[in-house]
């Protein structure tokens, strides 16, 4: 037998065993967290950090009531996020949006099941509200090939044995996102399938105190990593060698620092290539006096998305009347909007009532006002008035609820765009906009 220092190793008797966030301090957590870095800025900041056993027990109790307020006898999900918010474990989530070989069942009765890679087990080990650990949900063709049919019976019967076991005599199970043959084989063992994504979206959109102080934190590391980014971009354009893909790697490379990590889109782009907007970051180099905006779309630190826009003025000339027209426009759209939040308005009330964008800036306007946001961005999406679906959206806000805040101000045919973001806590009484990193003074005409 192999002795490792891991096993052996005592804790510092001049620390404490846990962490500020109620984890062990023993830098050998086997949940993925955020660094020594990332405390310690916050520690400065004066944030207070989450309890995850706290957080996680919220998450787990609010799923569970989803299900039992909507008489199903469980709630059956592959998508990673709904995973990670279920029980805050990991396992290569990027690869795993698109082999889907995770699957968590929540029954009525609050037992959790994960069924994991069958080499980790291991990996939701620090949360005991997961029950037990299988294997056997990758039922995609890469893996099973011409024979997933039998993979995927195999899997749906021990979903209906847990069920009656858990939920007796209630066959109506909530899935979210299933392949085909899983769908099938879930079906003809007598389950009645259900929309999961309708329980997961509304319950992933109230946050418990813990999730809030979680995502300050993760705020205040994102916009530090903008802060390095702006900086970086600020300092190298003018020298003629940087590229847009140099800037944004900067923004990668703070953000797994601090313990973040992924981000989901390419969203930064330079000078004409700002218009039309959704143009992804390449290795075009940035000339010095031109527009870079971006859209952060960063799963950053405890797995909590921070999604703020910021367009950027880089030069030692003055930006166009043109441009500083559009990003006043565009900060005047979204405080004007910010300005309607609080519990009690509906989503219907808050796309009729919008400031509305100059006609010239109409066709190339965000594809919404306002979304959710948690662990990605999330339900209630907030339409605006040419785009909204008669009762898509009949829902009021409520306390909890964090919401972004979208502008997207550029002609067709120009040769800039405008892009501004601000992720915003709904509160018992109004709004808080967590979002503190400035305005580019320059192209708001201030300096």
């Amino acid at each position: 037998m192999t002795d490792h220092y891991r096993d052996i190793r005592k804790i510092d008797p001049n620390r404490p065993d846990r962490l500020g966030d109620n984890t062990p301090n023993d830098a050998d957590r086997i949940e993925i967290g955020p660094t020594q870095l990332a405390f310690g800025e916050w520690e400065a900041a004066g944030l207070a950090l989450p309890d995850l056993q706290a957080m996680r027990k919220f998450r787990w109790e609010r799923l569970t009531r989803h299900i039992v307020d909507r008489g199903y006898a469980g709630l059956l999900v592959f998508d990673p996020l709904n995973i990670r918010y279920a029980t805050d474990s990991t396992n290569m989530q990027l690869w795993n949006t698109h082999n889907p070989f995770r699957a968590l069942l929540l029954c009525a009765d609050g037992y959790m099941v994960l069924w994991e890679y069958k080499n980790a087990p291991f990996l939701s080990s620090f949360n005991p509200l997961v029950r037990e650990v299988r294997s056997g949900a990758d039922l995609f063709y890469f893996d099973r090939g011409d024979k997933i049919d039998i993979a995927a019976d195999v899997f749906a019967n021990e979903v209906r044995i847990l069920l009656e076991k858990h939920s007796p005599g209630n066959k109506r199970l909530a899935v979210d996102k299933v392949m085909l043959h899983g769908l099938r084989a879930l079906e003809a063992q007598g389950l009645q399938i259900m929309d999961g994504e309708e329980v997961t979206e509304k319950s992933r959109s109230i946050k418990g105190p813990d999730e809030i102080k979680a995502m300050r934190c993760a705020n205040h590391a994102c916009e530090t990593a903008v802060r390095a980014m702006e900086d970086f971009a600020r300092e190298n354009v003018p020298l003629g060698t940087t590229s847009e893909d140099d800037i944004w790697s900067v923004l990668h490379a703070e953000n797994i620092r601090r313990g973040g990590e992924w981000i989901e889109t390419r969203l930064l782009a330079s000078g004409p290539r700002t218009n039309p907007w959704f143009q992804e970051c390449g290795p075009r180099i940035v000339q010095n006096n031109e527009i870079v905006a971006f859209d952060t779309d960063l799963i950053g630190s405890y797995g909590i998305c921070i999604d703020i826009s910021r367009t950027w003025w880089i030069g030692d000339q003055k930006p166009t009347n043109s441009m500083i027209y559009a990003m006043r426009h565009a900060h005047e759209h979204i405080m004007t909007n910010m300005e309607m939040l609080k519990p009690g308005v509906s989503i219907p009330e808050l796309t009729a009532n919008c400031h509305k964008l100059d006609d010239k800036f109409q066709k190339q306007k965000y594809g919404c006002m306002m979304h959710g946001v948690g662990l990605c961005d999330e339900w209630p999406l907030v339409a605006y008035p040419d785009k909204a679906v008669p009762g898509a959206f009949d829902y009021e806000l409520q306390p909890g609820m964090v919401l972004c805040v979208e502008a997207a101000v550029g002609e067709e045919g120009g040769d800039f765009s405008i892009k501004l973001e601000d992720q915003v806590l709904i509160t018992e009484d109004g709004f808080e906009n967590l979002t503190t990193y400035p305005f580019d003074p320059v192209l708001m005409g201030e300096a």
